[in-house]
């Protein structure tokens, strides 16, 4: 089956799948999830979540879909998808596929967050655990407070599908540093670093979003008028965008 027919697949499976877990509106993450604390050594979950090259890409799509997937108490997927369904869900080669499903289901519990609970007959439940990875039980961001909201179309119009995961996780952080603003905002280093992003991720990953019409990056000056003056960019994601489909060249 070509790429494109098995993207095809997928958001028909994406769109029944969002239909049967009752989900609209936004599926909110907590600001924990893609940021790291001041002082804290490791990266952030999400920055964690996209290392290792296509195990990361697969990774970070399994765990949005769990997240979208299980919308109440005890937050589990009692019975969750084969591997080989789930590579049909992510649009992944089916014979490479399933095996690359079952490792990063395998690293999401090993990093704790989701649990694999043994099902006879079937594949292991998988229940949400706190985006944090510390293996605290899941609690809804909503409940906590303030929370980053990923509109149910980014799965639904293959959104998922399309954007890389350095593209996801950089539109995630936008989400997050946008969160409450009206106008573009300027992101300082520290909070970069905090968000655990490389230079060359944010670099590719802008000119993704870009391309895709999802991002616009404006520049202003920075400094008093007596300092050399030294551009910045100020950043505003177009999530509207989400709802329509994105743009697939048939390969």
């Amino acid at each position: 089956m070509e790429n494109y027919d098995l993207r095809a697949e997928a958001q028909v499976l994406l769109q029944g799948t969002a239909a049967k877990s009752k989900r609209s509106g936004n599926v909110p993450f907590p600001p924990e999830f893609v940021s790291a604390k001041a002082g804290q050594e490791s990266p952030a979950p999400l920055a964690r979540m996209i290392q290792g090259g296509q195990g990361g890409s697969v990774r970070l799509r399994l765990y949005m879909c769990i997240t979208m997937m299980a919308t109440s108490k005890p937050y589990d997927l009692k019975m969750p998808p084969t591997p080989r369904s789930w590579a049909r869900l992510l649009a992944l080669d089916p014979q490479r596929g399933p095996r690359s499903v079952s490792r990063n289901l395998k690293w999401l519990a090993d990093s704790k967050f989701i649990k694999l609970e043994p099902r006879w007959g079937g594949p292991p439940a998988i229940t949400l655990r706190s985006p944090a990875g510390d293996g605290r039980d899941y609690v809804r961001p909503i409940e906590q407070g303030r929370y980053i909201g990923v509109p149910v179309e980014f799965w639904t119009k293959g959104w998922v599908l399309e954007l890389s995961p350095t593209a996801i996780a950089l539109m995630i952080v936008l989400m997050d540093v946008l969160g409450g603003y009206s106008e573009p905002r300027y992101v300082p280093a520290e909070k970069r670093r905090l968000y655990g992003l490389s230079s060359d991720t944010w670099t590719k990953a802008t000119k993704e979003l870009r391309g895709h019409g999802l991002l616009s990056v404006g520049r202003e000056p920075q400094g008093s008028f007596y300092d050399y003056e030294r551009l910045r960019n100020l950043y505003w994601l177009t999530v509207d965008r989400l709802k329509e489909p994105p743009e697939v060249s048939p390969s």
